[in-house]
């Protein structure tokens, strides 16, 4: 069953809330029938912000939110006192997220930091009150500015999951198993395609307690960026990722075809994905026959190969240092 935990797209109205009329009103008190304007300005209607979360991995808490509304600020009032702002409405969310205009798809902002907020949809204004308008000419003007109305806009949010290095291949190639084995992540395994449903983080510890982060995506077919099978949906997963890590089992009849069909989903779906560094694994070399030992003499590709069995741990200690080695000199 696929885990309905892990949601990456949502889609939502956000109004931001209108500023506050300023307020027309003369001072009055006992002796003092006529004052002048004292009317305070309008508060500043709340907006609609976007904050980073470190502690969120998915959109699931904002599955249901379809329209989120921000406080208008409240009436000026007499003594030039400013109405109160109204809320802000703050939508949390996961490091990775990425804002849009759901109707020109055009990119509003994206947060990658913990603790980084943007605007999405600012507040209007608070309007001036009369004590703004007095002048030598009009010593008791009698009106006051409204305050600016709210805006509202529909917004795509969009996760892309944040990794240093992103497992690509097809299904069934041993991404999760490989996860498993470097790390305590605990993905769904089984010996048949599409047992990823959802993208898995995992934490490899390395030498000197020092770390790094591995992205598990659910298995990319033929024609993923055209939409078929799931690839579609999660390549934007490892636009993130500092290093690709394409895995292609040993019982591939071709493995070079095979990396090719995966370079150019990759391709297809984002050309600047080509200017990461990439390496190929082979993977389940603990079933590798003498032809495949043979195929992989003759193979010949332009990036490092590095050879390994997450069933047997042959080979992860070569894979880790190479992985880490190929991180630092992206730094």
């Amino acid at each position: 069953m696929a885990d309905s935990n892990f949601i990456d797209y949502v889609k939502i109205h956000c109004k931001s809330g209108a500023g506050g009329p300023g307020s027309a009103h003369f001072f009055r008190a006992k002796g003092v029938p006529n004052g002048g304007p004292d009317g305070g300005d309008g508060g500043k209607g709340g907006d609609i912000v976007l904050k980073a979360n470190a502690q969120l991995w998915t959109l699931l808490h904002l599955k249901y939110t379809k329209h989120v509304k921000a406080e208008g600020g409240k009436p000026g009032s007499k003594n030039r006192q400013t109405g109160a702002w109204g809320e802000p409405h703050i939508l949390e969310v996961p490091l990775g997220t990425v804002a849009r205009d759901a109707e020109t798809g055009e990119v509003i902002t994206e947060v990658t930091e913990d603790g980084q907020s943007y605007i999405l949809v600012p507040g209007g204004r608070g309007g001036l009150g009369n004590d703004n308008f007095k002048s030598a000419t009009n010593q008791a003007p009698e009106y006051a500015q409204p305050g600016e109305p709210h805006q509202e806009k529909w917004v795509i949010l969009e996760l892309k999951v944040l990794a240093d290095v992103g497992l690509v291949g097809l299904p069934n190639a041993g991404k999760s198993t490989l996860l498993a084995a470097v790390s305590a992540a605990k993905p769904a395994i089984a010996d048949y395609p599409f047992t990823t449903l959802t993208p898995n983080l995992g934490v490899v510890k390395y030498r000197n307690y020092q770390s790094f982060i591995i992205a598990d995506i659910p298995g990319i077919i033929e024609g993923a960026h055209l939409g078929k099978g799931l690839g579609l949906r999660f390549l934007r997963h490892i636009e993130r990722n500092s290093l690709l890590l394409f895995m292609i089992p040993v019982t591939s009849e071709n493995i070079k075809a095979e990396y090719e069909m995966l370079l150019h989903e990759v391709a297809e779906h984002n050309p600047e994905l080509l200017e990461k560094q990439r390496i190929l694994g082979i993977s389940k070399m603990d079933i590798a026959t003498e032809d495949d030992t043979e195929k992989l003499r003759k193979l010949k590709v332009e990036v490092p190969v590095v050879h390994f069995s997450s069933a047997t741990n042959q080979g992860l200690s070569e894979l880790k240092d190479i992985l880490w080695q190929a991180l630092q000199a992206d730094l």
